[in-house]
């Protein structure tokens, strides 16, 4: 369950940092406290949507993995990010990511913030 917790806040973390950086990736809110619960709960989203989606897609597009040498992966970084976006607004969530070229940038920052965030955080293991 901490790992779970260290994970998420890791993820509503590397999300602020690509909202701070990118004008294109949005988060609209009257107080801090409203912007803050709504990157938790945009968090969750993600870790669902990489948790059940991102491996789906990583098996239908492993010839693309191969042919690229794994450079697809910012392309399905992206969309993971934009389907983020799309649930978030489906679920009401002040959460928007303005085009493709962004959710790959945005992925990009994500992805590298996440990963930094999670060697400095502690886990359960």
């Amino acid at each position: 369950m901490k790992n779970f917790i260290v994970k998420t806040l890791a993820n509503a973390g590397a999300l602020a940092v690509a909202v701070w950086l990118l004008k294109d990736i949005t988060l609209t809110g009257d107080s801090t406290w409203h912007k803050v619960l709504t990157l938790i709960l945009v968090a969750l989203v993600f870790g669902v949507v990489n948790w059940f989606v991102k491996p789906v897609v990583k098996v239908l597009s492993f010839p693309l993995f191969i042919l690229t040498l794994g450079l697809i992966t910012l392309v399905v970084n992206a969309l993971m990010l934009l389907l983020t976006s799309w649930l978030a607004d489906k679920l009401s969530l002040d959460f928007h990511v303005h085009g493709f070229w962004t959710a790959v940038l945005g992925g990009l920052i994500i992805s590298i913030v996440s990963w930094a965030l999670n060697v400095v955080l502690p886990d359960d293991e």
